[in-house]
């Protein structure tokens, strides 16, 4: 699979019709596999991962090697990094993965109508799911993981950035897979990084039933205009924190600062921090202070400009994902226009407001218009793993047919089932 010159030699409609063929069919065996089958998959993919930690960690050297020939930003390289933490947590999903109860096959909903017929709602697997992704290898696992648990195939295509260790980590994965006796084409990794395999995928209505893109703002678009298959987008994670003027200052700082700074690069990192007039002589200048020293550029509106030493923030920045070490901060007048700015710039991803105040707070859960709302807590926490969803293939930005991060729930799909006793309909 890591062979450059296999890419160039590929004829890509026979390979994306060949790894579309092999993933329905594999569908079926896992739609009859059983519980425990899956799981065994899962810890053999978690063995083979521990066991090849030298190859994946020279894969992901020649990509890293790449990627600074490149230029790509420290935020991208630091996407791409693979170190033995990361393998580590890439192992633990999968173990954690494999311990989430089995969502297949649940029924719910079970009612007895007044003919005695039984109607409920059993919970099955959504089919073939290609997914589309850039930059992190960790994504590899954790959609084969989430994927495989909730009985679907997939089809993998990574970013070209991170080609050699996606390889490295989907050999891994089909030798789990077939070593617990399941196909090892049940999840599949495009071994091509050429834009046309994209859009083979993205339009193969007869071999996949839904597309997850994961990535910057140009693929999503991208995806979602050309896609003939339904799509659970994951668009930018324009994430804000709004200090109420009921606010603890003191709490406020430490959320606000965690929210940026505890990983710049992840979709839940705070992008604009919005105070609240009254608190923002108080408030601003020591947490300006602080997100300079860390190594933030502060870009603010008129109102921050007279309180502290920052850049003057232009409309752009509001609509702005940074991914890095740059915040937009602005006052506002209340808690009304802090809703109205998150509404009209956010990308309805995660936002938060700290308050004190339980009628504001809410407010803004009921008014904001995004995938996750947070009280006295950083948007950073908009993650699956730390929902108690084990892992997440993305976090939707979407109302249908899943909204937030996508766990095993998310990746299934529900079907009436009626039972009866040799009823007619009369």
């Amino acid at each position: 699979m890591t062979s450059e010159g296999h890419q160039e030699d590929i004829d890509i409609a026979a390979h994306m019709a060949l790894l579309g063929q092999q993933a329905r069919k594999a569908s079926g065996w896992l739609r009859s596999s059983s519980t425990g089958q899956r799981n065994a998959a899962l810890a053999a993919m978690a063995d083979e991962l521990s066991q090849q930690r030298d190859m994946l960690m020279e894969a992901n050297a020649r990509d890293m090697a790449r990627g600074r020939d490149n230029g790509l930003s420290e935020a991208l390289m630091d996407r791409l990094l693979l170190t033995p933490a990361r393998v580590d947590a890439m192992i633990a999903g999968l173990e954690t993965v494999a311990a989430l109860p089995d969502p297949i096959g649940g029924i719910d909903e079970m009612r007895t109508q007044n003919n005695g017929l039984r109607i409920g709602r059993m919970r099955t697997p959504l089919g073939v799911i290609g997914i589309i992704y850039e930059s992190r290898p960790n994504v590899t696992v954790d959609a084969a993981a989430l994927c495989l648990k909730a009985g679907n195939a997939a089809i993998l295509r990574g970013g070209s950035e991170a080609f050699e260790s996606n390889c490295a980590i989907a050999r891994c994965i089909a030798s789990g897979l077939e070593k617990a006796g399941l196909p090892g084409h049940a999840i599949q990794l495009i071994e091509t990084t050429s834009r046309e395999a994209v859009g083979a995928l993205i339009t193969a209505r007869d071999y996949v039933d839904v597309i997850i893109p994961r990535g910057g703002k140009s693929l999503i678009q991208r995806i979602s205009e050309q896609a003939s298959i339904p799509v659970i987008k994951h668009l930018e994670g324009l994430c804000h924190v709004f200090v109420d003027r009921h606010a603890s200052l003191d709490m406020a700082a430490e959320i606000a600062f965690n929210a940026k700074c505890f990983r710049y690069g992840i979709c839940g990192a705070m992008e604009t921090l919005l105070v609240d007039q009254p608190v923002a002589e108080d408030f601003l200048p020591a947490m300006v202070e602080r997100f300079q020293k860390a190594g933030v550029t502060v870009r603010g509106c008129d109102r921050v400009q007279k309180l502290a030493d920052v850049e003057p923030a232009t409309e752009e920045d509001w609509l702005t994902e940074y991914l890095g070490p740059v915040l937009s901060i602005r006052v506002v007048d209340d808690i009304e226009v802090a809703i109205e700015h998150i509404n009209h710039y956010g990308s309805h991803h995660t936002d938060a407001i700290v308050s004190d105040h339980f009628g504001h707070a809410q407010r803004f859960l009921a008014e904001v218009d995004s995938s996750s709302v947070m009280v006295n807590a950083p948007t950073c926490f908009a993650d699956g793993a730390q929902y108690g969803l084990g892992a997440e293939i993305g976090i939707s930005t979407d109302k249908l047919h899943v909204r937030g991060p996508v766990g095993l729930e998310g990746l299934t799909t529900r079907k009436y089932i009626v039972l009866g006793d040799g009823h007619v309909r009369t």
